[in-house]
C-alpha cells in the first residue's frame, strides 16, 4: 500500500485547511500559553511571509467559542490538543487583515469602511445566538465601524460576552501609502483626527476602564512605525517582538526543518540527499534571531516550503532559490534612502552594511516616521523587515548583521536599484550577466571587472561614491552578486588571514561550472601613486593569495573546479591593475 503523502502548505495561511486536508505542520502551538501569560493586548512584528496570518489563524482556532467542539478534531496529535487552557473555545472573535484594504488616497478610507463593516456582519451572522434581533438591528443601523465597534464593547460587557480582536497586517496599506504617495499623505492618515488613528483610539478604549468586553486583542505587522504614529507606541498593550521566549513561535528551528527534510525524504520523492538540502537552506533562508537574548536562529518558513515544494513538484533544485514572495519591494525602502532623488544619510548606512555584513547599533521598540533619519531607527527598521538579525551575543554590545544569502542578494540588488534611481550608474545586466556566466563556467574573467570599470570611466557621478577599500569591495560584490553562479564569501577568514572576496561555485545549483575566484583588492589613495607602491601592492595582494588558496575551505570547495587567483588595484575609483 503506497505510503500517505503530506501536502507542502506552501502560500496556505488557513490552519484548519492545512489540518482537514493533511497538509505537514509545523507545531507551534506550545506557544499559546506563553501569550496568554504574556498579556491580553499583544503586538507582533515579523518579516513578510514569516507565518503571521497562520499564527492568527491559530489562534482563531483555538479560541473561537463557535468552534469548540471541533477542538479535538482540529488540534488533534499537537501540544495544545493535549494540554488545552481554560481560554479555549470561549471567545467571540472579529478577525481583521488589513491588506484588503484598498491603498488609494482617493478610495481608502471608503475601502477600509466597506472591508471592516463586512467582516462585522460576517461576525454578527456567525454568533447571532448571542444577540436579540433588536442589537443586531441597532448595530447594522451605526454608520462606521467605529460606532458599531463601541456598541458592541459596550453590549458585550452587559451581557457577559468575551470578545477578542486579531488584526493581520495593520500597516499593509499605510505602508503602501507611505511608498507611493509620500511622507504628506501617510501623515495626513495617522495623525490628527484621521479615521485609521480614531479606530485605533476605539481599540484602546476597549481595552481600559470595567465597561467592555474586548478581553483580547492581537496585531501583527512588519513595522512599528504605524503603530506608533496612530497610538504613541502602542500604548494599549504590550509589544512582544523582541522578547526571547517568542523568538521560535514563527520559523523553524535547525530541529523543526531537518525534521520536515528527513519526513519528505522518508514518505515522499524528495530528490535531494538530507544533508545537501540542509546545507543548502541553512545558507539561504536560515539565521534570523529576533531578540538579543536569544541563541536560536530559525529559518523562514516561506522559504523552507517554497524549497521542498518546487524541489518535490520538479523533482529537482528551483532554479530561483529566492521565493518572490519574499522580496521587499525597493519601492518600500526608496523612501527610507532618497530625498527629492537625491541620497540621505540612510543610503550611506545601508552601503556601510552591506560593506560590513555587520553593524553595532542599539535597537529601539518604537519610533515614528519623522524620526528614521536617526540611525539606530532606520537600523531597527531593518531588523524588523528582516534584512538584519541579531547576531551572536558580544559582551554588553548589540550587533546585527545579515541572516543569509537570500537577504544579501536582495539588499545588493537595492544598492543596484538605488543607483540607477539616481541616475548615478546603470548598466546593461544582460550583457554584465552574460559575461558573469562566461567567468563561471570558462574561467574568463578580464571582461566583468573591465566592464565596470569602463562604466564607471563613462559614468562620472558614480566616482564620489567610489573612495576606499571597503566601498569599492561593496561596489563590485554589487553586481558579481547579480547572479546566482557564486556564493560570495566577503573577509572569510582563511589560513590566518582574511580574503577580500572568495567567489565560491555554487556546485549543487551549477555541478557543470568550472571555476571559482579568490580576489584580493588593493587600494591606493588619489596623489598616492608610484611604480614601487604599484608593484609592493601587487607583490603583497600575491603572498596573500598564495596563502588564501591553501585554505581547507577553499580547497574543499574547489575539489571539482579550477581556483584562479586575482588582484585588483584601484587608485580612488579607477582601476590601474588586474591580473
Amino acid at each position: 500500500m503506497a505510503k500517505k503523502i503530506k501536502k507542502i502548505p506552501y502560500g496556505i495561511a488557513d490552519f484548519e485547511l492545512i489540518r482537514r486536508f493533511d497538509y505537514y505542520y509545523v507545531d507551534k502551538t506550545g506557544f499559546i500559553p506563553l501569550i496568554e501569560a504574556a498579556g491580553r493586548y499583544l503586538f507582533l512584528i515579523r518579516p513578510r511571509r514569516f507565518g503571521k496570518s497562520l499564527w492568527l489563524s491559530v489562534l482563531e482556532s483555538y479560541y473561537d467559542i463557535a468552534k469548540k467542539d471541533r477542538f479535538r478534531e482540529t488540534f488533534k496529535g499537537t501540544w495544545i490538543g493535549e494540554n488545552p487552557t481554560e481560554d479555549q473555545g470561549v471567545y467571540l472573535i472579529l478577525r481583521f487583515n488589513f491588506s484588503a484594504v484598498n491603498p488609494d488616497p482617493e478610495k481608502l478610507e471608503s475601502s477600509f469602511e466597506s472591508y471592516c463593516q463586512g467582516v462585522f456582519e460576517e461576525f454578527l451572522s456567525k454568533y447571532e445566538d448571542a444577540f436579540t434581533p433588536e442589537i443586531i438591528s441597532k448595530l447594522t443601523s451605526l454608520p462606521t465601524i467605529t460606532d458599531r465597534l463601541n456598541r458592541l464593547f459596550a453590549y458585550g460587557f452587559s451581557h457577559d460576552l468575551r470578545l477578542c480582536i486579531l488584526i493581520d497586517e495593520y500597516d499593509n496599506f499605510t505602508n503602501t501609502i507611505l511608498s507611493v504617495h509620500g511622507q504628506k499623505t501617510y501623515h495626513d492618515l495617522t495623525h490628527g483626527a484621521g479615521f485609521l488613528r480614531h479606530f485605533f483610539n476605539v481599540l484602546k478604549a476597549g481595552t481600559t476602564g470595567s465597561g467592555s468586553s474586548l478581553a483580547r486583542l492581537f496585531i501583527t505587522g512588519v513595522s512599528p512605525v504605524t503603530m506608533d504614529d496612530v497610538t504613541s507606541g502602542f500604548n494599549i498593550g504590550r509589544n512582544i517582538s523582541l522578547e526571547p521566549k517568542f523568538n521560535e513561535m514563527l520559523g523553524f528551528t535547525i530541529l523543526e526543518t531537518r525534521r520536515l527534510i528527513s519526513w519528505y525524504k522518508d514518505h515522499g520523492n524528495f530528490p535531494l540527499d538530507t544533508d545537501e538540502a540542509f546545507g543548502i537552506m541553512q545558507l539561504w533562508y536560515n539565521n534570523y534571531c529576533f531578540s538579543h537574548k536569544s541563541q536560536q536562529w530559525v529559518f523562514n518558513p516561506d522559504m523552507v516550503f517554497y524549497f521542498m515544494h518546487s524541489c518535490i513538484e520538479s523533482g529537482e533544485m528551483p532554479d530561483d532559490l529566492i521565493d518572490q514572495n519574499v522580496r521587499i519591494d525597493y519601492g518600500k525602502l526608496r523612501h527610507l534612502i532618497l530625498v527629492d532623488k537625491r541620497f540621505n544619510g540612510n543610503f550611506s548606512r545601508l552601503k556601510e552594511i552591506m560593506e560590513k555584513g555587520r553593524v553595532t547599533s542599539s535597537v529601539t521598540r518604537s519610533f515614528p516616521l519623522e524620526a528614521l533619519i536617526q540611525p539606530e531607527n532606520f537600523i531597527s527598521l531593518l531588523l524588523y523587515f528582516g534584512l538584519l538579525s541579531f547576531a551572536p551575543a558580544s559582551g554588553t554590545r548589540t550587533v546585527l548583521q545579515i541572516p543569509n544569502l537570500t537577504v544579501q542578494k536582495l539588499m545588493y540588488g537595492y544598492l543596484r536599484d538605488a543607483y540607477a534611481d539616481v541616475d548615478i550608474f546603470r548598466v546593461d545586466f544582460w550583457r554584465l550577466a552574460n559575461m558573469l556566466g562566461d567567468m563561471a563556467y570558462d574561467g574568463v574573467w578580464e571582461p566583468v571587472f573591465d566592464f565596470l570599470a569602463t562604466e564607471v570611466k563613462n559614468q562620472t557621478s558614480v566616482r564620489d561614491y567610489l573612495a576606499g577599500e571597503k566601498v569599492i569591495q561593496g561596489f563590485l560584490l554589487a553586481y558579481l552578486n547579480l547572479t546566482d553562479y557564486f556564493l560570495p564569501r566577503t573577509e572569510m577568514e582563511m589560513n590566518k588571514g582574511f580574503a577580500d572576496i572568495f567567489l565560491e561555485p555554487f556546485w549543487a545549483r551549477f555541478p557543470d561550472m568550472g571555476y571559482g575566484y579568490v580576489i584580493e583588492l588593493k587600494y591606493i589613495k588619489r596623489g598616492e601613486l608610484t611604480q614601487d607602491i604599484l608593484e609592493k601592492k601587487i607583490a603583497e595582494a600575491r603572498e596573500q593569495l598564495n596563502k588564501y588558496a591553501q585554505d581547507d575551505h577553499v580547497v574543499r570547495a574547489m575539489s571539482k573546479g579550477k581556483l584562479k587567483k586575482i588582484v585588483l588595484v584601484y587608485h580612488g575609483w579607477e582601476m590601474i591593475y588586474r591580473g
